[in-house]
């Protein structure tokens, strides 16, 4: 029984999920993100399309497109 839950302790602590990619517009007003690259939040965007992790777009603050929530 230890045994399976310091296996089952070390597989849990080392698992880390996959990045998920986003998409934000390149432009500096940019308040959204999106995980879609056709979503229609995107449809306004001047700039070029940015493909990021959602940790790299939640650090600069950008928050879920209400579009895809």
């Amino acid at each position: 029984m230890k045994h399976t839950l310091l296996l089952l302790f070390v597989f849990l602590t080392s698992f880390h999920p996959p990045e998920t990619n986003v998409y934000i517009c390149g432009s500096a007003g940019a308040k959204k993100y999106h995980y879609k690259e056709n979503c229609r939040g995107l449809s306004s965007c001047r700039s070029e399309t940015v493909k990021t992790t959602i940790k790299k777009a939640q650090g600069l603050g950008l928050t879920l497109c209400g579009w895809e929530d």
